[in-house]
């Protein structure tokens, strides 16, 4: 069989992985895309093999999953079909997490660990596994599939003894476009006001910006697993807007926090108080999950917050207490089933207030340790 046949053989099998028949909630159904593919890959892991060492190596360690066939060996019309087949299995995962209008591509596989690097680059033979349904804290065995077609069920937080290719999504990329359908979800849900024009009116002097910024942060241990590998943290910061009765629910990347027992430096502006009303607000720290469903999730956080707001007659007179109410209603939600792990809550900060300096102060839940500055951000002269 020749190299061309074995390629279609291979996407042929991927195609019929990835048709609709996944039709169950998002995190089975990233866990089954993720699940087919390894098996595939793993049996045709000589045909995929040069391309893979071209990819991955000391300065990568992961591949896309586009990039495992090689164009200048294909035909035009052959190209054409595996390059379809393999946006069928992309888009799967994401329309699974509701990023599909903003995010290209995905899919990935990499080496679990750079330790694995030297005796894959020496010929030993890998495995391929993906990361398991549900709450880390339940899992009991990754499931991985060697070259010759077994299963093996590797220990969950013993790293492997030898090299392990993850299918895996890109994890900032998934996140930076979820975090973005969160945006405009939340945007949608809670318009800005539309100023009203009665006359021409002078230009009003720029006004100093009060902020709150990350000088530090570290987090605490929390064994995830040697498959999972870097964390991808992000922030909902939660309050009440300044000139309505509604929650306002900003939604902060932190693209660098990848590790834990690693105390980052980030000087990152994560409040603008203009946003928030009583100079107070609240900060939870979540870790990205593939198989949460970003758009829902931004439509239950704002669903959770509205309906404290509404269930309150006079908001002023508990004053920025509802805060807490509204961080303490999204937490308890987290379990429930519109996130699929538990620990995609990394800790939470309560009632972060303006102008306050907090140094290095531990979050609610003990796992984070961070300071925290006021900055005013003078108007360009």
């Amino acid at each position: 069989m020749n190299k061309k046949t074995l390629i279609s053989l291979l996407f042929a099998g991927l195609t019929q992985v990835f048709t609709p028949a996944f039709a169950g909630s998002a995190d089975n159904t990233v866990v089954e895309i993720k699940r087919d593919t390894a098996k595939q890959l793993s049996q045709q892991y000589k045909l995929i093999a040069p391309t893979l060492h071209r990819s991955i190596n000391s300065y990568s360690l992961s591949a896309s999953l586009s990039s495992l066939t090689e164009p200048q060996t294909r035909s035009a019309r052959s190209k054409r079909s595996i390059d379809s087949q393999l946006y069928s299995a992309d888009r799967a995962l994401r329309e699974a997490q509701g990023v599909e209008e903003v995010a290209d591509q995905l899919l990935e596989v990499r080496l679990a660990d750079p330790s694995m690097l030297a005796r894959w680059q020496a010929g030993q033979s890998p495995l391929f596994a993906f990361e398991p349904a549900g709450d880390e804290q339940t899992w009991t065995q990754i499931e991985a599939f060697d070259i010759e077609g077994n299963t093996h069920w590797l220990d969950v937080y013993q790293m492997p003894d030898r090299p392990v290719l993850v299918v895996d999504t890109n994890g900032k990329a998934s996140l930076k476009a979820g975090l973005e359908v969160m945006r405009r979800t939340l945007a949608e849900q809670n318009p800005a006001p539309r100023v009203r024009r009665s006359a021409p009116m002078m230009a009003a002097e720029p006004q100093p910006i009060h902020t709150t910024v990350l000088k530090t942060i570290r987090l605490e241990d929390d064994k995830e697993p040697w498959i999972s590998g870097a964390a991808e943290v992000y922030a909902i910061v939660t309050g009440v807007n300044p000139s309505r009765d509604e929650p306002t629910l900003d939604i902060v990347d932190m693209p660098y926090l990848d590790y834990d027992k690693t105390t980052y430096h980030p000087n990152q502006v994560m409040i603008h108080w203009e946003r928030y009303r009583w100079g107070a607000a609240d900060v939870i720290l979540m870790e990205q999950d593939d198989g949460t469903n970003y758009k829902e999730l931004a439509l239950k956080l704002n669903e959770i917050a509205s309906d404290i707001i509404a269930a309150i007659p006079d908001l002023e007179v508990q004053a920025y207490g509802v805060i807490t109410k509204i961080t303490g209603k999204i937490i308890e939600a987290i379990p429930d089933g519109w996130l699929t792990n538990d620990d995609d809550f990394v800790d939470v900060y309560y009632t972060l207030l303006k102008d306050r300096t907090y140094q290095d102060h531990v979050g609610a839940g003990g796992n984070a340790t961070a300071t925290w500055e006021p900055l005013v951000i003078e108007p360009t002269k």
